[in-house]
């Protein structure tokens, strides 16, 4: 049950752009995000925000990382990114030369089931749409998969052979 505090709906929640000042709240909702779906240990995740964080801020100023941030009360409950880079298209989009990864979507427990995470997505999609992208990718959680699914995500014939 989420606390007093917290908004009882979606609604009380404004969505914005994300920036370079937000850094530490998009770094901090990765770190979540993995330890909440992987189970990661705390050194795996320290190790993970000391190469991400300035991945993460050069997307953002140069243009590349796009954010969207969930706000109650001026702090950020959740977010998403959209992380667009080179690939080479296929005949499907043949004059396609980039694509859109959606990633970082994570909303803190208490403010789960309001359909803040579907926000973020849409909005994720709506940019992708505006910006001439045929597809958006992501890699979908278990708890996350319900939400993709129903806003017309579908599984891909990707495979993965894990090196380490």
């Amino acid at each position: 049950m989420p606390p007093a505090s917290a908004p009882r709906r979606a609604k009380a929640i404004k969505i914005r752009v994300a920036t370079p000042n937000d850094l530490a709240a998009i770094v901090r909702h990765r770190r979540n995000m993995f330890r909440d779906d992987l189970g990661s240990s705390a050194v795996a995740l320290n190790a993970m925000e000391r190469t991400s964080a300035p991945f993460i801020e050069r997307g953002l100023r140069e243009g590349w990382y796009h954010g969207w941030l969930a706000m109650a009360s001026g702090r950020a409950v959740a977010g998403a990114g959209v992380i667009v880079y080179d690939w080479p298209s296929n005949p499907r989009a043949p004059e396609q030369t980039q694509r859109a990864y959606l990633l970082n979507v994570y909303t803190e427990p208490a403010f789960r089931g309001r359909g803040i995470a579907r926000r973020l997505v849409s909005r994720a999609i709506s940019w992708a749409r505006r910006n001439g992208f045929s597809a958006l990718w992501l890699h979908a959680s278990k708890a996350g998969r319900p939400i993709y699914s129903s806003m017309g995500f579908v599984p891909t014939n990707e495979m993965k052979l894990q090196l380490r």
